[in-house]
């Protein structure tokens, strides 16, 4: 997804004195958003980066995720977005796995910034705070120029998306090339913002972290085109309803996590507020409990906007309104006009209406994506060029709508983000209790999903709350919290097939007995 300075001219001309982006620390009219990016590529280039240098950014909900967005893809930079809740070691993996030149930090994650950034050569420091070895970006601002730059290219975005095995890997779409001319980016962007049916120009509500693809895609897509930002940190129910209703916000995005924390409020906060502001509401991440779906619809009205997709397909996705979903309850939608859905068995073949295989998506840009130093990853995805899976199982109906059905890989999400097993299985494999170790999902009412690890005992081990704890902490030392098992199981032996590998299914399954999807 993109922002542009030179696309967001137009619209200072329109509206140079009228709020572009809010957040806890102030805001931003589009004539001050224009000149702040303008400064940033002005002082960096300064600094010696180039056309497809990368920039790392950890930082939170702030206006500077703006500034530094449409700074890299105005100068033809690549910006990498960092999951601010990852432990050190991964902050560091992705770094130098991404090869960044620069990496921009917020303070409040400071002490994970230095830990993570020995080896960057240009280290800068947002406002609020400062550090040994970095700079200022106050300071940098103003020692810069706020005429726009020359020289204008593409840049673009390398998301990581953590896998099966091994450490995560930054996705490179082949929509995004870096150093290409501007011009094509225009109609690429307000075509994705009708595709995703934002409306155009309407204040846009994102509180879930900017590192994730689709708060980043919602909120840079919106802004790019016109719609002023409210970008919030935190998310608290109550406080949230209060400021949908205050600022008058038109379009939201959410998880489906936030509508079950809307849902449990007390009876007359709920039912004091007033959604007649609201227009459309958007979620992704997660599947969403049809239950929690319906009720939300009913409260706020039939503005639910369901999108499915991941970090790898610009372009190739299903969307749904929530007139469709109430004909079609619990369907994530028909494709959009850019790509289709192929349904696969296990040898390939296509699969008619209602038989559950593989989903594939067959993208009709020309586009494609490749998994940043790993071939083989990028290979284990594709079906062919430009058709490819996010893992999942399900089918499409005779009129056209998929369905979700399972998932393929093992895959966690809970409360809309991504937890992949072997991370926390090759953490825990390495404590002297564990003969050996099992992560997957099981059912959580506010989160859809949390971790739990089945742990086969080294001989002489006895499972007890003091090693469940004890395996917990060595667990938070070494990875984000989110993925930190909330339970652990204690077994003697793992059900294995007659030549030994793991059955998993049977350890998870009883979990999801009698629910009503498998994910």
């Amino acid at each position: 997804m993109v922002v542009l300075a030179q696309l967001v001219l137009p619209i200072v001309e329109r509206k140079a004195d009228e709020v572009a982006v809010y957040d806890e620390l102030g805001q931003l009219t589009w004539t001050e958003l224009n000149e702040r990016s303008n400064r940033l590529i002005d002082a960096l280039r300064g600094l010696g980066l180039e056309v497809g240098d990368r920039v790392a950014l950890l930082a939170s909900n702030r206006h500077e995720y703006v500034e530094v967005n449409l700074a890299c893809f105005d100068a033809g930079w690549v910006l990498v977005p960092v999951n601010w809740h990852l432990a050190a070691r991964e902050i560091e993996y992705i770094i130098e796995d991404s090869g960044a030149k620069i990496v921009i930090a917020d303070p409040v994650f400071v002490d994970n910034a230095i830990k993570a950034s020995a080896n960057v050569p240009i280290k800068v420091m947002l406002s609020g705070g400062e550090a040994p070895g970095f700079s200022s970006y106050e300071d940098l601002l103003a020692s810069a120029s706020p005429d726009e730059p020359a020289n204008q290219s593409a840049g673009g975005n390398m998301f990581y998306t953590s896998g099966t095995t091994g450490n995560p890997k930054g996705v490179q779409s082949t929509a995004l090339r870096p150093g290409d001319p501007l011009e094509g980016l225009a109609g690429m962007l307000g075509g994705l913002r009708d595709l995703l049916k934002i409306l155009p120009e309407a204040k846009m509500f994102v509180n879930s972290p900017l590192y994730h693809a689709g708060p980043y895609a919602w909120t840079m897509v919106a802004g790019g085109t016109g719609s002023p930002v409210v970008l919030r940190q935190k998310f608290d129910p109550a406080t949230t309803l209060k400021e949908l209703q205050d600022e008058k916000i038109e379009q939201a995005y959410f998880v489906p996590t936030h509508f079950v924390r809307f849902l449990k409020l007390p009876d007359d906060v709920k039912k004091a507020f007033d959604p007649s502001s609201l227009r459309a509401v958007f979620h992704t991440g997660a599947p969403c409990p049809p239950d929690v779906k319906r009720a939300m619809i009913e409260w706020w009205g039939p503005i639910l906007i369901d999108y499915y997709g991941a970090s790898e397909g610009t372009g190739s996705g299903t969307i749904i309104d929530s007139h469709e979903w109430l004909k079609k309850p619990g369907s994530v939608g028909k494709p959009l006009p850019t790509c289709e859905v192929w349904i696969l068995d296990d040898n390939g073949k296509r699969l008619g209406p209602n038989e559950i295989g593989q989903i594939y998506f067959k993208n009709l840009l020309g586009t494609d994506f490749e998994y940043h130093n790993a071939p083989e990853k990028t290979g284990s995805a594709h079906l062919g060029p430009g058709v490819f899976t996010y893992g999942d199982v399900g089918y499409l109906d005779g009129d056209g709508y998929l369905f979700l059905s399972d998932r393929k890989i093992d895959m966690i999400v809970s409360g809309g983000a991504n937890i992949y097993p072997a991370e926390i299985e090759s953490v825990l494999i390495t404590h002297p209790a564990v003969a050996d170790v099992a992560a997957f999902g099981v059912p959580n009412d506010e989160f859809g999903e949390e971790v739990k690890v089945a742990v086969q005992l080294a001989d002489g081990r006895t499972g007890s709350e003091e090693l469940e704890k004890d395996l917990k902490d060595f667990a938070r030392e070494r990875l984000a919290g989110y993925k930190v098992p909330r339970t652990i199981d204690f077994h003697e032996a793992f059900p294995r097939t007659p030549t030994g590998k793991l059955q998993k299914r049977l350890l998870r399954d009883p979990y999801w007995e009698g629910k009503e999807r498998a994910i």
